[in-house]
This record gives structure tokens, C-alpha cells and sequence, in this order.
């Protein structure tokens, strides 16, 4: 009969009405004879408006909305994989669909993804990950007795010798005890007690669990976090999402990205100010910087966290990385021991492992482990209790981590073969190193510093100032432009140093090393001919 009005004289109806009419479906009305048989009702235009109008007015307002979000989630950044890479994948759907490029594929090198990239897998770590899996397979001829043992001795620690089952929240104890042993074997036989060691869904969700609990205070006493500049943007994503307080130190780019303490006390003495700094970052190996840090850096770092009474986190996942002579991984745990028990028994420390980078490369079962020491016996606790939250990190991510510290050892059948894929992979990666290194330092108005480990470049490279004034108005960091750029010309997708923090005027850009050589010779080839035209468009 009208807007809001049903022959029934019932509201609910003409709701009812409407909603059908606005789908485009015939109501059914008490005082409307149904038809004998299925047709079309004819509505008039005004009566189709009025429906929609009514259905428009029955929709209610999202009570999820940017405004109504939680903030600390609105201000996380996670360059690795923001806008530069969401434009790789609009690119590849275009390339799909047969629109032309200049290119014919996209380049991802923007995260470290060692099996995307074409790494072939330890044969030995997926052989007991697909025994766990399926154990019916212990009964083939196929595998090796020595990966049949770890996965019985694993399956025994899970309930119901099933890695479908939860395991406890800390880990499978089994694991434990290995990651235990592989510490003190790792670090001369300092001891490692498996009661500190939590497994953990890579070594991310470790560093977040910590970083939880340690984030407390408000207005000037809220915690402080201390992060290198360049970091990983891990840390600054936390700490945003925690709500804490980013405090920078800046790395040394003159000097191959050295730690400074004078530049730790500059940036710890600034945030006193106005923050209570209690916590302090350190990744060894660098990412995206890619330096490994020398004995005395870290017995001067270990020092100053000590006087300064600082929260150690070593976030040590690339300690298999070390590439160039003369260069050598030492964790912050052996140092710690062997400066003698007034630095031992004192200074809180959290060191982090992971499956996903070294030789393994397995990102994708998401397993790692944290060792934590001298926390308190009650913080242990709600540690514990924090991590139960998420019942347990993946079992089969668990099992990965097994393979890692407790690989094949000389006079085991699998042995010969697994060191043999080990120092294949590792050595690959130092020969990418050197050469990415050497190609980028031949470009004009490109400088790279020595790659001495991890699985990055982060070279610096010059933007002329007309491309930084078009950046401007394009509402863009200018090496977020140089990189969008690079990406539409080139289909090579790399992350812009201004998501992991550079000093103000630098320009830079993060670069995976893990293509296969000749991939990567071509993409830097590519990298130096887009540079070249780029500097000669905007001189």
C-alpha cells in the first residue's frame, strides 16, 4: 500500500516485504493469494525504491569500524609485507590474465622465503617430520633407521603417540632436553637446563610472548624497548600493538654496521626522559643489515645491560649465517657464562632460535625455541601460564625444531647425506653474498656494505632530488617511490629501507640473497639497469 504500511497491517511484514522485493524475490503475503503456479509479480518502479529505501533503514551501523577499532592494531607496520608487496600480487593477477609487462614474472624478493625461492629441503628433516606424520611409514624400507629412531622417540613424548595431539604448553620435553643439549654443545658445554626452554611457533611468537610480559607502566614510567635502526620490523610491529616505547639506537653503516655502546647510552640516557627503558633488542646476525657481531661488541653490550640493569633480548636465528672470513657467530648465552658468574647469575636473558632460516629454510612449520635465563621463579610462572593461553606451538613445527639440534652425526647412516645438503646450501649463500656485494658497489650511486651474514643486502642508493619532490607528491617515502618503481618497470619486489628505520637523508632498500645464482645475477643486472635510467630521468 506505501512505505512501512502491509495490507496485514503488520510492520514485521512489510519489513519482510521489502527485504524480499530488495533481492529481487517475490514476498509471500497472508493477504495475497499465492499463485497457482510458480511466475513473476510484477512491481512497479516507486513500490521497488520504497523496499529498498525500508531495507536500507533496517540495516544497523558496523560496530567494528576504523574508528571503533583498537588503536595499537590501526598503528602496527609490517613493511615486509605492506603495500609494496601487496602491488606484486595485483601485478601477478595482471600478468595471469595476459596483460603485457616489461617483464614476464615477479620477483619476490622481499622476505626471506628459502623454498619459495627454489632451496630444496634437508632430505633427513622431512624424512622424520613424514614418519611423525604417518606412522605407518616405520615400516618401510625407504628411510633411514637413524630418522626411524627420532621419530619413535618423538611420537613417544606425544599423547597418544600422535603428532595430532596437544602438547604441553612449554613443549614436548623429548624436544626439550635436545634443544638442551644442542646449547651446550653449540657453546662449549656451558649448561642448558631444558626447564628453560620453550618451543616456541617460530622464533617470533617467543619474542612477542616476552615483549607481553615485560610491557608495563604508564605515561613516563610505560616501558621502553630498545631496537637497532635498521631493525627487523617484527619489533616495531609489537611494540606498537603493546602499546610500549620504541627507543632507537642507530647501527654504524661507516663501519659496517656496528654496535656502538656510546650509541646505546645516547639513546638509553634521550628515553629516560620520557619512557622507562627496561628492555633491550639485539639481532645477531643483522637483519636487513646482515653484520655479525664481534666477541668484544657483545662482552660491551652484555656490560652495559648489566650496569644499566637491561632486559637482554638475542634474537640469534641466522646463527648458521656467517659468511665472510675472519667472521664468526658467538651467542650471547657462552659470553654471558664466560664473563664470570657476577654477569651469569645476574643479567635476565632471552636468546631465540628458529626452523625457518640457517641451512633449513623451513618457514613454513613455524618452528622455533627461546631459552630464557635468570627469570624470576614467580615470572616463570606467568610465562607458563602466558603461553598456555595459546595451548602449544604446531607439534609438527616442534618435531622440525627436533631435526635442527639434533641432526645426523658422524657414523649415523644418514650422515654423509645430510652434511653434504648442510654445507651445499651454506655455501651457495656465501658465494650470493659476495657476488651481490660486488655487483651492487659497481653501480653509480649504489654502496653496499660486506654481507657477512644472515640472508640480506641492504644497500644504500642515491635519490636525486627531483625524484624525492615527486615522491612528495605522490604522498610517498622516497625509496617507498624508487621501489614502486622498480616493481612496475622490473617485476622485482624489494622492501624500502623506510620500513625498518634508517638515519634521516639515507635512502636504502632490504634484498633477499636466496634466488638461485643465475636468478640472482639477472635480477641484479636488472637492479643496476633500472638504477642507471633512474638516476639519469631524475638528474
Amino acid at each position: 500500500k506505501g512505505p512501512g504500511v502491509c495490507r496485514s497491517g503488520r510492520k514485521d511484514m512489510a519489513l519482510r516485504c521489502a527485504a524480499s522485493l530488495a533481492a529481487g524475490r517475490q514476498p509471500r503475503c497472508p493477504r495475497l493469494p499465492r499463485p497457482a503456479r510458480e511466475g513473476t509479480v510484477r512491481w512497479s518502479s516507486a513500490a521497488k525504491a520504497s523496499a529498498v529505501k525500508i531495507n536500507e533503514k533496517a540495516s544497523r551501523e558496523k560496530i567494528l569500524t576504523l574508528e571503533s577499532m583498537n588503536p595499537q592494531v590501526k598503528a602496527v607496520e609490517y613493511a615486509v609485507r605492506g603495500p609494496i608487496v601487496l602491488k606484486a600480487g595485483e601485478i601477478e593477477k595482471e600478468l595471469r590474465k595476459g596483460i603485457k609487462k616489461p617483464f614476464t614474472e615477479v620477483i619476490k624478493a622481499n622476505i626471506g622465503d628459502a623454498h619459495a625461492m627454489g632451496q630444496r629441503p634437508i632430505t633427513f628433516l622431512r624424512q622424520v617430520v613424514a614418519l611423525c606424520t604417518y606412522p605407518n611409514l616405520l615400516d618401510s624400507p625407504s628411510f633411514p633407521e637413524d630418522a626411524k629412531n627420532r621419530a619413535r622417540r618423538i611420537l613417544q613424548g606425544c599423547g597418544g603417540n600422535s603428532l595430532g595431539s596437544y602438547s604441553a604448553s612449554q613443549g614436548i620435553n623429548c624436544i626439550r632436553e635436545d634443544v638442551a643439549s644442542y646449547i651446550e654443545r653449540r657453546d662449549g658445554g656451558v649448561p642448558a637446563d631444558p626447564d628453560n626452554i620453550y618451543l616456541t611457533t617460530g622464533a617470533s611468537d617467543g619474542i612477542a610472548t616476552i615483549l607481553k610480559i615485560l610491557v608495563s607502566g604508564g605515561g613516563k614510567s610505560r616501558t621502553g624497548v630498545m631496537i637497532p635502526i635498521p631493525q627487523y620490523p617484527l619489533y616495531s610491529a609489537a611494540i606498537s600493538e603493546l602499546d610500549a616505547i620504541q627507543v632507537n639506537y642507530y647501527l654504524d653503516e661507516e663501519n659496517c654496521w656496528a654496535l656502538d655502546v656510546n650509541e646505546l647510552r645516547r639513546s638509553l640516557n634521550e628515553a629516560k626522559a620520557y619512557c622507562n627503558p627496561k628492555v633491550l633488542c639485539i639481532i645477531n646476525p643483522g637483519n636487513p643489515t646482515g653484520q655479525v657481531q664481534s666477541r668484544k661488541c657483545i662482552e660491551d653490550v652484555i656490560h652495559f645491560a648489566w650496569e644499566e640493569k637491561l632486559f637482554l633480548l638475542a634474537d640469534e636465528v641466522y646463527q648458521d649465517n656467517v659468511y665472510s672470513e675472519g667472521c664468526q657467530f658467538h651467542s650471547f648465552k657462552k659470553i654471558l657464562y664466560e664473563m664470570g658468574p657476577e654477569y651469569y647469575n645476574n643479567v635476565e636473558l632471552a636468546s631465540f632460535h628458529s626452523t625457518s632460516k640457517g641451512y633449513m629454510g623451513e618457514c613454513g612449520y613455524r618452528g622455533g625455541y627461546m631459552e630464557v635465563i635468570n627469570l624470576h621463579p614467580e615470572i616463570k610462572g606467568q610465562l607458563v601460564k602466558l603461553l598456555s593461553v595459546r595451548l602449544c606451538p604446531p607439534v609438527s613445527g616442534q618435531a622440525a625444531m627436533d631435526i635442527v639440534v639434533n641432526p645426523p652425526v658422524p657414523g649415523e647412516e644418514s650422515y654423509s647425506q645430510f652434511i653434504k645438503e648442510k654445507e651445499s646450501v651454506l655455501n651457495n649463500l656465501a658465494i650470493k653474498a659476495k657476488l651481490t656485494e660486488d655487483m651492487f658497489n659497481k653501480v653509480p650511486g649504489i654502496h653496499c656494505n660486506p654481507l657477512q651474514g644472515a640472508m640480506y643486502a641492504f644497500p644504500q642508493i642515491f635519490i636525486p632530488s627531483k625524484a624525492i619532490e615527486e615522491a612528495k607528491a605522490h604522498k610517498m617515502a622516497p625509496d617507498m617511490f624508487y621501489c614502486m618503481k622498480l616493481l612496475e618497470e622490473t617485476g622485482i619486489c624489494v622492501v624500502p629501507g623506510s620500513g625498518f628505520g634508517q638515519r634521516e637523508g639515507s635512502y636504502h632498500f632490504r634484498m633477499t640473497i636466496l634466488p638461485p645464482v643465475e636468478k640472482l645475477k639477472i635480477l641484479l643486472e636488472k637492479v643496476k639497469d633500472f638504477h642507471i635510467k633512474f638516476l639519469e630521468k631524475y638528474a
